[in-house]
């Protein structure tokens, strides 16, 4: 089944998608070396006198802008072309990374960004540039400068622009972007403050605290605008820290009494999910019930195979429906987030668009990190609440579910827990490959814990045999086994 078959693909988002732009020469890279060498070539094979330091302390604008300082206007286009000959050999292994480019670019795509670098430089050398030095760009884009810069910019749809240069700033405006200037070109920060940038930093090891602060700021507010134009809300309530941050949320927005927290109860939830969820209902001011829910009745939930989460989810949700219309409410919304959205295998959150529930943390494009983050800043408790996935997700594809296996891998994950509280565990799973089980706890606890004192205390509880996976944790390890059959064999 392919990720179009089991996602949502037109569901809508409340804030654009995140695009950066990039300047490149002075901004991402220091390219001084390389280009000093080429015009240092011109110069020896001409015989002009050119200031090539000069020239590169003031690079920025078109080559044919600085080639006419240097040459009679009649000689410009064939000294742009003969420079333009030298430079893959004598321009880019010389140039280097300016200190935070791999952690900007690192950041924008943890929030699920793209990234364009729209550059003056001659588009194929940009693109030699990039390929050099390994940069994950999505789109170089050249032969641009200034106020033509928000043409790209405004094709790539990018909101935010950084460049080290006022036309940078043009650029940025042009196209309705943030201009982010930082100080590694020519021009102070006062300089760049003083042209109009909106935002001024030192350098890019700056911007990843700057940009992760900003979308922040940006997400909430459309998760909270999004939340406002709702009279009341029944919050599908897991328990865990997206479904929490999402009923705290729904509760800021709206008012406590207008929310109503529903714990789906049923052999799959981990018994002790059940008072801390609760508590936390309780904490927010939300009416908590707990509606039972039976999707063990339902044969594609209990065939196993890979689609067992949307009948899961459809069950929730039908059952939640009736619920909503005692309350008079109209709206379900569940704790999907934005790494669900894309995380590849996740027939659930398909069945539960198809049955019309909202999914407010997905469209503001909020993430895991962003989420808990958030909810450290307001005080919950769930904020570093570890991912307790429902149980049957521990049993392996194609074992067929019943209530006491997953009774038996709750029981199993409880002594396993109680045993590596002392070590400050957070990840505990067991996972039911039959007879057989797979023990997964955090990768950090690997080389500190008896496995053979694990492996008995889950053999206790009804496994034949059992293993300490030396890979550590992993969030739905089980899809490997569904996408490489043989190799688990």
């Amino acid at each position: 089944m392919s990720t179009a078959e089991i996602q949502p693909s037109t569901a809508a988002t409340d804030v654009p998608e995140l695009v950066v732009g990039f300047d490149l020469d002075m901004t991402l890279i220091d390219s001084r070396p390389g280009i000093k060498a080429v015009w240092d070539l011109l110069a020896a094979e001409s015989g002009a006198a050119i200031d090539t330091e000069l020239v590169v302390s003031r690079l920025g604008p078109p080559l044919t802008w600085e080639m006419a300082n240097w040459f009679p206007a009649e000689q410009v286009d064939a000294m742009v072309t003969r420079y333009r000959e030298h430079y893959p050999a004598h321009a880019i292994t010389g140039s280097l990374p300016l200190p935070g480019v791999a952690e900007s670019l690192a950041a924008i795509r943890a929030l699920h960004g793209r990234t364009v670098v729209v550059s003056a430089k001659y588009e194929p050398s940009v693109r030699l540039h990039l390929d050099h030095l390994g940069f994950d760009v999505d789109e170089p884009v050249g032969d641009l400068h200034g106020a033509d810069k928000g043409i790209a910019l405004r094709e790539h749809k990018a909101t935010v622009y950084v460049g080290d240069h006022t036309a940078d700033i043009d650029g940025a405006h042009a196209a309705g972007a943030v201009a982010v200037s930082v100080a590694t070109g020519p021009f102070t920060a006062d300089e760049l403050r003083a042209y109009g940038a909106d935002v001024v930093l030192n350098d890019l090891t700056e911007f990843p605290a700057w940009l992760n602060g900003y979308v922040l700021e940006q997400r909430l507010e459309a998760l909270m605008t999004r939340l406002a134009s709702y009279p009341s809300m029944v919050v599908a309530f897991s328990g865990g820290a997206d479904s929490a941050f999402l009923l705290a949320a729904a509760a800021r927005a709206i008012g406590p009494a207008n929310v109503v927290a529903a714990t789906a109860v049923s052999p799959s939830l981990p018994v002790s999910e059940l008072e801390p969820a609760a508590r936390f209902a309780d904490s927010v001011g939300v009416r908590h019930v707990t509606p039972h829910t039976h999707e063990m009745d339902r044969e594609g939930y209990q065939a196993n195979a890979g689609d067992r989460c949307y009948f899961c989810k459809a069950e929730l949700v039908e059952t939640l429906q009736p619920l909503a219309d005692e309350f008079g409410i109209t709206t379900i919304a569940t704790g999907t987030n934005a790494d669900d959205a894309i995380a590849g295998f996740r027939p659930g959150i398909r069945a539960a668009f198809e049955r019309g529930a909202i999914t407010p943390l997905r469209d503001a494009r909020l993430t895991k990190a962003q989420i808990r983050e958030t909810s450290r800043s307001w005080g919950l408790e769930t904020s570093d609440k570890p991912a307790a996935a429902c149980l049957s997700s521990r049993i392996a594809y194609g074992i067929r579910i019943t209530p006491n296996l997953l009774a038996r891998v709750d029981r199993a994950e409880q002594a396993v827990r109680a045993h590596l509280t002392p070590y400050g565990v957070r990840n505990v799973r067991v996972r039911d490959l039959g007879e057989s089980a797979s023990i997964e706890v955090d990768a950090e606890l690997l080389g500190k814990v008896d496995s053979a004192a694990l492996v008995e205390l889950v053999r206790a509880e009804g496994f034949t045999a059992a293993a300490l996976d030396p890979r550590g944790f992993r969030s739905g390890s089980m899809n490997e086994r569904l996408a490489e059959p043989d190799k688990y064999r």
